[in-house]
């Protein structure tokens, strides 16, 4: 494309000219997943499309992150605010922002592999365009589909006097995309990659750090330091936490873990940091729960109850915040490195990161891990994990250390004494996680840019070719991620072990599969891991209220065959290796009571259980009460909080989101309690208390009946809430004129 790759531009349209001149008006643009999108690039080109009806542009990419809007009037008022607050300064993607108002231009076609969970389901053009293709799939049927353009938002710096740059946030398929489309072009195809440097990345290593001539194009300037996209996070409900505390007891101390974004991920890491931080609470929700009681053989051969004294080591195609509050709290902290004989030291209890052994040349020369006459080769492996100490030179067969020459032929003892004093205090280049991608709040990546360089170092990022999977590395990869517990969430169990996590039995996708596939895969692969889904017991309310452990349901995304461990509110099913009556006696046990014998009678109707199985006393009482009477007390405590590691919402925000998310379950589950409340406030005064959030909806000056009736429906949902009981609420004051007006 450019006679020499790398060219910086500050102009974005030069910079999408220069693409359409090259490789022509069919264009294929594929980007990565969230928050390593080229937004300034991806706007010009888009806009450009809509100008000139010849272009033809198919975007493939997935997890296209949008600011929250809202769709009634209600939610607008709630999350507009919000959205301009939490997202200032974030641009928006144009066909996006098209597509949602139904004006995407005709010739452009948005093919998506991954979404926000729910977001198309009313969309039949999403869904038509959806691309089941597993994350490590990606890149090949992007390639199947003509790629020919590829950009991503990249970060950068100076390094020893050069400017570097960092895949940062996605090297997840992006690492194998360049390569692909430059094997592409030595083969004569016209192909163009494209990276937008923002400042505000953080630069991340690993394998994310690569030279300017990896792209074709580097758009660099003030105008492309804008504000990244940051999710506030999910509320995480008590049902959340309790699923948290059963999924913490099966995770291993000096084991690894893999866990995602969202309310779940948040609450098995708050079970976690409990179980470190506050021991004896833990031990005591255990026990009232029944948990050690229940699956006490289970927890002794597979996971853990105490302080994490080896720590954790994160494998996860997702780098969430989640893990930055592990490592806050010393649990992640299990370093690996990237070689074979050091690994199986470690894993032996002969090596510690901490302490290099006097004798560790003599131990490596055994392995047949160096030479006994160190070579060139040897000197850099011993160098770069710091064995040896920092600051040697190898010359002629000879290692110098300011000056003084050591000689490297280690047959003769007295060589062997003197290398001895080069030794390292501590093993070096190790890392406590690999990621793939990441995407979080703002204090997630703010703690990211306030790290040292060494400290950030520890968090490797890589390809989710190397992430999701063993092949290429198999050796290396199963030492580093020992005791391994890939948790992942599902959305419905079948009674014999199946899982749905990405589509509904009518054909609607849900999001996607994701890396969901790898994680299983490797669960079954490495010898000492388990697959640990969580799936919630039941959804909806009321009259819709439907059990997510069913009998039977018309989509699989993992198959019986690979049923392993399944978690939900009220306790553990661990499936693995047993016959299907055990399964479907063990999935019983932990839906929820209101289902269970419906679950039973068709077992038995079905000949899949003995006639006379009865469900065991001690696991009739699956109810919503019981998991609330059990955790709220310890709220007090301030663990079980709906936001364990903080939000950018304020305190009126969070209840009030929560009473319009109840409100919303009502509309649905239980339309006559709606109705019937809300006729109940239209003969009440507004309670005074309701004025804060009254404000924030713009709802205290109500200008017409359809306000005042709004406003009453509001008051109906924070009673039905329980906010208006709750005198841990600080307001604030309320303007004289706007008491005014407290009823109809």
């Amino acid at each position: 494309m450019n006679e020499k790759p790398g060219t910086i531009y500050d102009d974005v349209k030069k910079c999408v000219d220069e693409v359409i001149n090259y490789v022509g008006k069919d264009i294929t643009f594929s980007m990565t997943l969230a928050l390593g999108k080229p937004i300034l690039f991806m706007n010009e080109l888009y806009r450009r499309a809509k100008e000139d009806p010849e272009i033809k542009l198919r975007i493939i990419t997935a997890l296209t992150l949008e600011k929250p809007k809202g769709h009634t009037d209600l939610e607008k008022r709630f999350l507009v605010p919000l959205s301009d607050r939490v997202f200032a300064g974030v641009p928006e993607f144009d066909f996006m922002l098209d597509f949602r108002a139904g004006k995407l231009s005709k010739n452009v076609e948005v093919l998506e592999f991954f979404c926000k969970a729910g977001g198309y389901l009313g969309s039949p053009e999403a869904q038509q365009n959806h691309l089941a293709t597993n994350y490590t799939h990606a890149n090949r049927d992007a390639m199947a589909l003509g790629c020919n353009v590829f950009g991503q938002l990249i970060g950068y710096q100076e390094i020893d006097g050069r400017t570097m740059y960092s895949m940062s946030c996605n090297t997840d398929v992006c690492l194998e995309a360049v390569k692909n489309l430059k094997d592409l072009r030595a083969k004569g195809e016209k192909v163009a990659i494209i990276g937008e440097a923002n400042k505000k990345m953080p630069f991340m290593y690993g394998d994310a750090v690569v030279e300017a001539d990896t792209y074709d194009i580097i758009l660099q300037g003030p105008q492309y330091d804008y504000e990244l996209f940051c999710p506030p996070k999910d509320p995480v409900a008590l049902p959340d936490h309790m699923i948290g505390i059963n999924v913490s007891t099966l995770i291993k101390d000096g084991g690894t873990i893999q866990v995602g974004i969202g309310a779940l991920g948040d609450a098995i890491v708050s079970g976690l940091i409990m179980r470190n931080e506050h021991n004896d609470l833990y031990q005591e929700i255990l026990d009232k729960a029944g948990i050690l009681k229940r699956y006490k053989k289970l927890i002794d051969e597979w996971g853990d109850t105490g302080v994490f004294q080896k720590g954790l080591y994160g494998s996860s195609e997702m780098f969430v915040d989640a893990f930055m509050q592990m490592y806050k709290s010393k649990i992640l902290k299990r370093k690996v490195f990237d070689s074979v004989p050091l690994m199986k030291l470690i894993n032996e209890g002969k090596l510690t990161p901490e302490n290099i052994p006097s004798d560790i040349l003599d131990i490596l020369i055994e392995m047949k891990a160096i030479h006994s006459t160190l070579n060139e080769e040897d000197f850099t492996f011993l160098t770069r994990f710091g064995i040896l100490k920092q600051g040697l030179t190898y010359e002629n067969g000879f290692i110098l250390d300011q000056g003084t020459q050591y000689s490297t032929d280690l047959n003769v003892d007295h060589n062997r004494m003197e290398i001895r004093t080069l030794l390292g205090n501590q093993l070096l280049d190790g890392q406590v996680i690999l990621g793939a991608f990441f995407v979080g709040p703002k204090a997630f990546y703010q703690a990211l840019n306030d790290m040292s360089e060494d400290e950030r170092k520890l968090f490797g990022m890589s390809g989710v070719e190397k992430v999701n999977q063993l092949y290429g590395g198999e050796e290396l990869r199963t030492l580093q991620r020992k005791d391994a517990r890939f948790v992942n969430t599902g959305m419905v169990a079948s009674i014999l072990g199946s899982i749905a996590s990405d589509q509904l039995e009518d054909a609607r996708v849900i999001s996607g599969i994701g890396g969901q596939y790898n994680f299983v895969a490797m669960g079954h692969a490495l010898p000492d891991a388990r697959v640990i889904m969580m799936v919630k017991s039941t959804k909806g309310s009321g009259k819709s209220l439907k059990s997510n452990i069913v009998f039977s349901y018309g989509h699989c995304s993992v198959p019986k065959h690979l049923r392993d461990i399944i978690v939900t509110e009220y306790g553990i099913a661990d499936v693995r290796s047993l016959p299907e009556k055990q399964v479907i006696a063990n999935l019983i046990n932990i839906a929820d009571s209101k289902f269970q014998q419906q679950l039973l009678d068709q077992a038995k109707k079905a000949g899949k259980i003995p006639l006379d199985y009865e469900i065991p006393q001690e696991y009739r009482n699956n109810t919503p009460e019981k998991i609330s009477a059990l955790l709220k007390p310890y709220q007090s405590h301030g663990v079980f909080r709906p936001f364990p590691f903080g939000t950018d919402l304020t305190e009126t925000e969070i209840a009030l989101g929560g009473a319009l998310k109840g409100l919303k379950r009502l509309s649905t589950g239980n339309r006559l309690k709606m109705a019937k409340g809300l006729l109940q406030e239209l003969f009440r005064p507004i309670p005074e208390s309701t004025y804060p959030f009254m404000e924030r909806l713009n709802l205290h000056k109500p200008s017409n009946i359809q306000e005042k009736i709004m406003r009453k429906l509001v008051v109906f949902a924070l009673r039905n809430n329980n906010v208006l009981n709750n005198s841990t609420l600080h307001h604030k004051p309320v303007s004289n004129q706007a008491r005014g007006n407290r009823s109809l």
